[in-house]
Order: C-alpha cells, then structure tokens, then sequence
C-alpha cells in the first residue's frame, strides 16, 4: 500500500484538486437527496440513513470511497444555514471566500503555540486583533494599546472575560442581567467563584435602576465587581442601554464586560453602529464572527481595552517560549489564549475583511437586520399569527394567534421532524414564541412568506 499524498508540500496541491473535485461533488448530490433545509424523518431516521451509509468506520482495510460516501452522507444529514428556511438559530451561511481561505488554513496547519510553527500566522493575528480592537476602543491614549484575543466563540470569550477580572482583583463578584447569556453563569461556576447576582430585565434588556441597588448592596472593593452586560440577547436580539450601564459602573468602580457575540457586527455598519454606543466603554468585548460576520465556525474574539489584563495568561514552557529565545525576539505566543494547540482561524477573518472591507460587511448586516423588519411587518399583517415586538436585530419572535404553548412547540417540531423549516423558540413574557433568525443575505421576500405559510398551514386548529 503506497503511502497517502500530503495536503501541503510542493505535491500537496497537486494531490488535493482531485479530492477537491469529490468533496463539491458530494456536498451537491448530498444537498440534493437532503431536499431541504433539514434532513426528514427526525433524530432516528437522520440518525439511521447515517449509520448505513458509514458502515464499518475502522475496516481491516480502507476504501477508496470514503471521502465521497461520508461527505455525502454529511450533508445529505445537515441543517443548511445557506437554506432560507433554516432560521432557527445564531448559525450563519459562511461566506465562499471565507470557507476557501480556511481551506487554506488547514493545509498549512500552523499551530499558534509558538512562533516557529507559525511566523506568518502569529503576525497577521496581531494585526487583526489590533484592527478589531481599534473598532471598538478607537484610537488609543498613546500609553497602551487596545488587543483582543482569538477564542472559539461567545461562550469562551465570556469565560475568560470572567477569568481576567478575577485576576486582575483578585476575587470577583459577577452580576448580570435577567437576559444574560448561559455561559456567564457556567464561567462563575467553572471558576469557583460565588453565584452572580442575577438583575431584573423586565423589558428584555437589563434595567440601570436596578443595577444601581444592586452595586450598592454589594459594595464591593473597587474593582472587585463585574457587571456582565448584553448587546444582543440570543432570544430577542436586543441590547441593553449600555451608555447608562456604564455610567452606573463608573459610579461604583466595577468592571464592565459587554457581550456583543450577536450584536458586535453591527461595528460594520453605518446605519446600525450608533446602537452599539458605550460599547467603548467596556474592559472587555466579546465579539463573534460566526454569526454577523458569515465566518465559517469558529471565529471568536475577546477584545481588551487593557493589554495589561493579559499578564494573568502568561506561562511560561520551555519547549515553547523559553526565556533566551523570547529575550532573542522570537515572539511569545502563550500569553494570547489559554489553549495550546490553536489552529489559524484569523485567516479567514482577514480574507474577508480584506475582501468585503468595511461597506462590503457593512451591507450585509443591513441587508440582514432589513430582512427582519419585513419579516415583522409580514407577521403583523396577518391576523393569524401575533408579533412579539418589532426587531432590534436580525431576530423576529412571533406565534400563532390565540395558540397555546404547547401547541407553539408542536409547530416548530412538525416542521423540523418533516424537514419543511427550522425554527428556534424562545420563552418572554411566560410565552413561548417561534423564533426566527436572519443570517441568510440572500433571503428574499418570497422566502420569508413561505416560511409563514408553513407555520399557519401546520397550526393546529
């Protein structure tokens, strides 16, 4: 048995225009069986058609077969996010010119755990991050400069928002809204720290009285309070106020960390960036580009308005930075994650920023969050089904008119089950909602009635 072609070398691309061929190929046909935007049939039957189609996983002997067969087979049994009727969640179509410079990205397979893995990978990560961060801290004091870090999305950007904050005083205590994002909670636990005080957000979004009483019970030492606010709910898609948030935080000398996974795109964009005011104004940012940025998964970032807050990160292994090599200029790379191991996942952002730039970018969230407001003006048109509220982003929330809960969750999981549409749900207000997402750009008008119409036509009455 000959030995299997490499990806990279001077054979490698050779080797993969073949294997290229067979994987587009497969990612049509399969596409194709699926039909729609979810495979039919439910969990049993996806999970069935998979499992014949893979067959032995580790036989005695390869096949020649498996690229196609298995690739096949995935997306035959895919949610498509590129579909429109695939709207459930925060899970965004990626871009073609994104996609192919991850490509790229996997050929090469640089590890930035130290700079001889990675030369070219780890300086165009600086110059990324920097730029990102500029976005949202704008110029800097001269003193310092404004960084941010890559992670592998929301949930460990606001882990290690946590984390630095407890470094940088010590102990913390993390109070959050009512509409926080799950991981806030799980990143206390995760670090030992005590329950977060959890503050009312009645309408939604975190309320700045409230937060008010809430520092003031606590009265903390300075600093050791961090207040975890949210641009971009995963329910609604709102925003908290967030220049009266951080007014309330500079009364009191707590940290403010701002969660913007959702909302953070909205920096591209001329028409929307005012809502994202006193995002300038946080320590740090956690910003997710798999999601308003159309960046194939994982594409996280943690901005930080003090790069001194990263000393915490230092560590220090031989293998990797040793202290002569460091001294000798070879840059130190432990410092930018708590992982080892990371792949160069700020390729793909900087094709794409490079690619579309600001107004490119900029009109695809436009477009996006456009699409929402008809989308509520389309609900709020028919008598037969109720508008939770007019969207903030690209989220609409909305129910059949008059139905029950229970019946609300019978609609989306019909759907799903028959592979028709994909739905996510939310509860507000002690109601439960259909909920849909709009990342698609390409999403039409005619989609988005379509969509309707399978949600009345599969309404009990």
């Amino acid at each position: 048995m000959s030995t299997p072609p490499l990806a990279s070398g001077p054979e490698g691309p050779g080797a993969l225009r073949p294997l290229l061929d067979t994987v587009l190929d497969a990612l049509r046909t399969g596409s194709t069986a699926r039909g729609g935007p979810l495979p039919a049939g439910g969990p049993e039957d996806v999970a069935r058609r998979l499992r014949d189609a893979a067959g032995d996983i580790l036989p005695r002997h390869g096949t020649d077969d498996a690229l196609r067969t298995l690739v096949h087979a995935l997306a035959e049994g895919s949610a498509d996010p590129a579909d429109p009727l695939c709207a459930a969640h925060l899970h965004c179509p990626p871009l073609a010119v994104a996609t192919a410079a991850d490509l790229a990205a996997s050929v090469l397979n640089p590890s930035l755990d130290s700079w001889d893995q990675a030369p070219a990978a780890s300086e165009l990560e600086t110059l990324v991050t920097t730029t990102l961060a500029a976005e949202i801290y704008g110029t800097t004091d001269g003193t310092r400069t404004a960084t941010a870090l890559v992670t592998t999305g929301g949930t460990e950007s606001n882990q290690l928002a946590v984390l630095l904050a407890r470094e940088a005083h010590s102990a913390v205590q993390l109070v959050h809204g009512a509409n926080a994002h799950h991981s806030l909670p799980r990143a206390a636990w995760l670090l030992g720290l005590p329950d977060p005080v959890v503050v009312p957000a009645p309408a939604g979004t975190m309320d700045p009285v409230a937060l008010d009483e809430a520092l003031t019970a606590l009265r903390g030492p300075r600093g050791s309070l961090l207040v975890a606010a949210t641009a971009g709910t995963t329910d609604a898609g709102l925003i908290d106020p967030l220049p009266d948030l951080a007014d309330v935080c500079a009364t009191h000398g707590a940290r403010l960390h701002i969660d913007a996974a959702y909302g953070g795109g909205l920096l591209f964009s001329d028409r929307h960036r005012p809502a994202l005011d006193g995002l300038d104004r946080a320590h740090t940012v956690t910003l997710d580009l798999h999601k308003l940025g159309w960046q194939p998964i994982a594409a996280g970032l943690l901005a930080v308005r003090d790069p001194h807050d990263l000393t915490a990160l230092r560590h220090q292994a031989d293998y990797l930075n040793a202290t002569d090599d460091t001294e000798a200029g070879l840059p130190d790379l432990l410092d930018r994650s708590l992982r080892t191991t990371r792949r160069p996942d700020i390729l793909k952002i900087a094709v794409t920023l490079k690619t579309l730039g600001r107004a490119g970018l900029g009109a695809l969230v436009d477009h996006v969050c456009a699409r929402a407001t008809d989308l509520a003006d389309l609900i709020a048109s028919r008598p037969g089904l109720e508008l939770h509220a007019p969207p903030t982003l690209s989220t609409v929330l909305f129910r059949p008119a008059g139905a029950t809960d229970e019946a609300v969750a019978a609609v989306r999981r019909t759907l799903l089950h028959d592979g028709r549409a994909v739905l996510g749900r939310a509860r507000l207000d002690d109601r439960l909602w259909l909920k849909a997402t709009l990342l698609n750009p390409h999403t039409r008008p005619d989609d988005l009635a379509a969509l309707l119409k399978l949600v009345e036509g599969h309404t009990p009455r």
